[in-house]
């Protein structure tokens, strides 16, 4: 039995037409072979979500985007995302979507398992969403803190502008440079201090320490009790000196203490003062001498 020309062409183009609608499938996530749950999100804002994008569970892909619908009577009513899983993926209570925004534009939706060990979805539910603003968002949130931040640097790069075309700089860091001269010249001065004169202070100082302790040893060396009664003993003799003075018992005493022998000896002195006076007035009272040994008369009379 031949078959015709026309039945070959429309049986290849039916298996051309099942071939590719079985690469669309792969290619847009969804497999023919496999069976899949299909729950339902509602969105406040889909974010730019696409029909085929990835589905997560924590990370990990579970499934895909399989349609989106927007309810076009009921504006503002919210997006409802149909998402398509592995079949037998239990999906436990408290199971949160979310839509975590790309950097380069479009998003992921995120489902945030929930630890119930015995309440979970059924396929078909409706999942709850929560808001996530993301890094855009908090990007964006961010804008106005850069802006401000952005003025202050700007205020303060004039600032430095202002600061570095006056003047008087100039001269600061002359000054500068001359003080760090002087520092450096001062940090050389300490340092020739430190290795020639303060070793020789150190060796002074370590010589004093020396005859301190040497001197410390002879002194604790001496007989103190000797030495102290000694010094009673000169003491207790400069007393009986002192006693024997003040007394008129003897010489000494009397020549101190009694005030006849004083007005004698005073007296005494005068008489002898008058005595010398007369004998150079009249010298040939008290001397005759004679040539020939021979007394003059004249004279003696």
């Amino acid at each position: 039995m031949s078959i015709s020309r026309e039945v070959k062409i429309g049986l290849t183009g039916i298996v051309a037409l099942v071939v590719l609608f079985i690469i669309i499938n792969f290619l847009q996530g969804s497999s023919l072979f496999t069976t899949q749950d299909t729950y339902y999100i509602n969105f406040r804002n889909a974010k730019a979500l696409a029909k085929s994008s990835p589905v997560y569970a924590d990370g990990y892909n579970v499934g895909i985007v399989s349609n989106i619908h927007y309810d076009y009577d009921h504006p503002g009513s919210g997006v409802i995302v149909e998402i398509a899983v592995e079949h037998g993926m239990r999906v436990p209570a408290g199971t949160v979507a979310v839509l975590d925004e790309a950097m380069l534009g479009g998003c992921t939706l995120n489902l945030l398992m929930g630890n119930s060990p015995v309440e979970r979805f059924a396929p078909g539910d409706t999942l709850p969403s929560e808001a996530n603003n993301g890094l855009m968002s908090r990007a964006a949130e961010l804008l106005p803190k850069l802006e401000q931040t952005m003025a202050k640097v700007d205020t303060l790069l004039t600032t430095l502008n202002t600061v570095a075309s006056d003047p008087n700089i100039q001269a600061i860091l002359a000054n500068a440079n001359e003080l760090t001269a002087n520092l450096g010249q001062t940090s050389r001065s300490l340092n020739q201090l430190l290795e020639k004169d303060v070793p020789a202070m150190t060796t002074t100082f370590n010589q004093a320490g020396q005859n301190v302790v040497a001197l410390t040893d002879s002194l604790r060396q001496l007989d103190l009790a000797v030495t102290l009664a000694k010094v009673n003993g000169v003491v207790s003799n400069v007393d009986q000196m002192t006693a024997r003075l003040n007394s008129k018992d003897n010489n000494v005493g009397l020549l101190l203490n009694d005030t006849t022998l004083y007005g004698n000896l005073t007296r005494t002195t005068l008489d002898a003062a008058r005595l010398l006076e007369d004998l150079k007035a009249h010298p040939k009272r008290y001397v005759h001498f004679s040539v020939f040994g021979k007394k003059d008369k004249s004279e003696n009379e």
